[in-house]
């Protein structure tokens, strides 16, 4: 279903959650190609929140941002891709930074992207590295995270494993 003010489509089972007033909130991209591979971008050491860690794309949303807008601005921002599709909701997952803004909610989708998924555009000030992390690639996104921050490579696994699926 797509709506007059979207250009992208999001399938009908997609279920989102609903915000509370005052409450912090982040959405995050796992991001397919062909091959079956989830995109991840490495943030850069002098990032406050998790520095030199994988991450999926995504970022906070702004006031006035539905979940779904600001999905797809951070798809934009962070590679150059346009959304195209959602296909699936992932789960929320609620957590704390050492930034001291408190709580956070993270609603988290499966998505399809347009533009050349070999060449993205990453905000270098941001991220150093990208890659694509199939099955025997995961344990690379546990890189400077302790045990129980394992939050990307375990959400990114439980995608890889089961697939795109229709």
């Amino acid at each position: 279903m797509t709506t007059p003010h979207q250009r992208f489509g999001v399938d009908p089972d997609v279920e989102l959650p609903v915000p509370a007033p005052g409450e912090l909130w982040t959405v995050g991209a796992v991001i397919l190609n062909d091959d079956g591979e989830a995109f991840a971008q490495k943030r850069s050491p002098h990032r406050r929140l998790f520095p030199d860690s994988w991450d999926i794309v995504g970022g906070h949303v702004e006031a006035g941002e539905t979940l779904l807008e600001t999905l797809a601005r951070e798809v934009e921002e962070e590679t150059g891709w346009r959304l195209r599709r959602v296909r699936r909701f992932l789960g929320t997952t609620t957590w704390t930074g050492d930034d001291s803004a408190g709580l956070r909610h993270e609603a988290d989708f499966l998505v399809e992207v347009e533009g050349d998924v070999d060449r993205p555009s990453l905000e270098w000030t941001k991220h150093c590295a990208y890659g694509w992390f199939g099955p025997d690639d995961l344990d690379r996104l546990k890189e400077n995270r302790l045990p129980g921050e394992f939050l990307i490579h375990d959400l990114i696994a439980r995608v890889v494993r089961a697939g795109p699926r229709p």
